[in-house]
């Protein structure tokens, strides 16, 4: 997709932001031991890491592939 190599600091900054935000969602989480809203939000959290590395990776994807 041309989208995300033309757009490179809108990425970059996507990145940085589900990444912080998905690690503080799975730090908090994890402190919440015992309870089933502290799994969810770790969950979340994942979604939001995978996302981020999704992003990473669409710049380089073979677009004859699909």
């Amino acid at each position: 997709m041309r989208f995300w190599k033309e757009h490179t600091a809108l990425r970059v900054c996507l990145i940085l932001i589900l990444t912080v935000v998905g690690l503080a969602m799975v730090i908090g989480g994890w402190k919440m031991t015992g309870q089933m809203k502290g799994l969810i939000i770790m969950l979340v959290g994942l979604v939001l890491l995978i996302a981020a590395l999704a992003i990473y990776n669409k710049p380089f994807q073979d677009e004859r592939r699909r």
